[in-house]
């Protein structure tokens, strides 16, 4: 390889890197969603401490990750430090994305 290839190389890696970097302070919003459900306003005013709310999804069930609105993956809840978390177990593709666009 010639030393112009090899320069060449080095600056396209370089402008790369300073591509990344430019996005990776991009703050993105994560959610993680258990469950959905739909209520009248009239079944919401009557909940109270301690009522329970059927979500849509069975226990077991995996755990949509979502980034900025978007599904990106599916997970399991996890306990870690005795906080929640979310163990990724399917990372949705960017063809399986566009699907469901479509």
């Amino acid at each position: 390889m010639s030393d112009i290839q090899e320069n060449s190389d080095q600056k396209s890696a370089m402008q790369e890197k300073r591509n990344l970097d430019m996005i990776l302070d991009i703050p993105l919003h994560l959610t993680v969603e258990l469950g959905r459900t739909k209520l009248l306003v009239k079944d919401l005013l009557q909940l109270n401490q301690g009522a329970v709310v059927e979500l849509g999804k069975l226990a077991g069930d995996l755990l949509d990750v979502f980034v900025n609105s978007k599904l990106v993956a599916r997970g399991e809840a996890v306990v870690v430090n005795e906080k929640f978390g979310v163990r990724l177990v399917d990372i949705i593709s960017p063809a399986e994305r566009v699907e469901k666009i479509v």
